[in-house]
């Protein structure tokens, strides 16, 4: 399960937790502009704008989890077990298989309005990556720094949601996820009040009692309650090393850790969070084991070039020694 957000300061964020049980050697991955996109059953792309992203690479292909292109548009893919649907191939549509729908998208729009104008010819498919990497049941968070969609693939076909909250976790659909959020109208950041009786004398008795009833589990529909109640009640300095530091801490309201949530090979936990500064393309993780920041600026590749540039996530713990005894144990 996942959590995904876009958020705005002085500069557009976006990011995500990726939840799972295990991971697949993932990388940070820069596309450049001239990287070869080729698609099942679409024109291949020889040019178009250049990706950044956490990616599992399989054959020279990037298997995008989300990217966020030169111009500024963001994409992640989320689970979506159990409504996910994809059909066979239509004739009147554009087909694109799942694991291709992010950099196809992000390929060739440069904000969520031309997004939405792609969207409307394309038709998800039913296909596999190959025998040994099934399609996975998504749907997408997809961002700008003036708005958010969701696209989600399910029975009655590709429908586009708006997103007025900039928030996306899992199943089911988004439209319950936005009806479930009306049960939290009553909930505040604002000092609590008695409105239970007037005539009864009733005082809070902690600081964050505005906030009770807020889900604390760690469901799609809690989590996704749970980082919207956060993101749009976000206080943040517009600077650089604030904004970053806050979308992490939105991020780790709805994280996962080991042992809480039990899935059936083990236990799902945070696997890593990012966070994408969309304006510089500069991409920002930490990892379960890792809480230092690792980054990776788009622009000091050359993106012009056709290779793609793969950085594997730093997974070991990296502690800053205050009292070294000399400046090679600084970081150990």
């Amino acid at each position: 399960m996942c959590t995904s957000l876009s958020f705005k300061t002085k500069d557009h964020y976006f990011g995500r937790n990726l939840d799972y049980e295990f991971g697949y050697n993932e990388s940070v991955t820069v596309t450049p502009r001239n990287f070869v996109f080729r698609f099942r059953h679409a024109p291949a792309l020889e040019t178009h704008y250049a990706l950044i992203g956490m990616a599992f690479v399989v054959d020279d292909y990037p298997l995008y989890y989300e990217a966020t292109n030169e111009a500024g548009l963001s994409m992640a893919g989320l689970n979506f077990p159990g409504f996910a649907r994809y059909f066979d191939q239509k004739q009147d549509k554009i087909n694109v298989a799942p694991f291709e729908f992010v950099p196809y998208v992000l390929a060739q729009c440069a904000n969520v309005a031309e997004a939405r104008k792609l969207l409307a010819d394309v038709n998800l498919c039913a296909e596999n990556f190959s025998d040994k990497l099934p399609a996975s049941p998504l749907h997408w968070h997809i961002a700008d720094a003036n708005c958010s969609i969701v696209a989600e693939s399910a029975d009655d076909g590709l429908k586009i949601y708006d997103d007025p909250v900039n928030v996306m976790t899992n199943s089911p659909t988004f439209d319950f996820h936005m009806l479930n959020l009306s049960h939290y109208m009553g909930a505040t950041r604002e000092i609590a009040s008695n409105r239970f009786a007037p005539n009864v004398p009733l005082k809070a008795y902690s600081r964050g009692a505005g906030g009770f009833g807020l889900p604390g589990d760690l469901s799609s529909a809690s989590r996704f309650v749970r980082a919207a109640f956060a993101l749009n009640n976000s206080v943040c300095d517009g600077d650089e090393a604030s904004s970053v530091g806050h979308f992490f801490q939105l991020l780790g309201s709805v994280a996962q850790q080991k042992g809480s949530c039990a899935v059936e090979h083990g236990y799902e936990y945070t696997i890593y969070s990012c966070c994408c500064n969309t304006a510089r393309g500069v991409y920002y993780y930490t990892t379960y084991n890792n809480g230092c920041l690792t980054a990776v600026d788009m622009h000091r590749e050359d993106l012009n070039r056709k290779a793609l540039a793969c950085y594997p996530m730093r997974t070991e713990q990296q502690v800053v020694w205050e009292n070294a005894s000399s400046a090679t144990d600084k970081t150990r």
